[in-house]
């Protein structure tokens, strides 16, 4: 599903909600998930998951086409975690 068709099925979903203001309102929370993430905060929504940020340690790794030794830089990541209604639903 992309976000056109997220913002379709959303818009079935809200009665009588225009699909322009569906489509600020994800925009909005896509944009506070971010900024929130990138300050190092964690983003929870109780039933559905929570966002945080992961800190991966730099290490060497191998270049595959000349087995070469590379050091790859310490970087930031995001990870998800589904929340247990969300795991149920899946599981269903």
């Amino acid at each position: 599903m992309n976000k056109t068709e997220l913002v379709d099925a959303v818009h079935d979903k809200a009665d009588g909600v225009d699909k322009k203001d569906v489509a600020a309102v994800l925009d909005a929370l896509i944009d506070v998930v971010q900024d929130a993430v990138a300050s190092n905060d964690k983003v929870t929504i109780p039933g559905f998951g929570a966002w945080s940020q992961s800190q991966r340690a730099a290490r060497t790794g191998r270049n595959p086409r000349t087995g070469e030794p590379v050091q790859i830089a310490a970087s930031k990541g995001v990870k998800f975690s589904a929340g247990a209604a969300f795991k149920k639903q899946v599981n269903k």
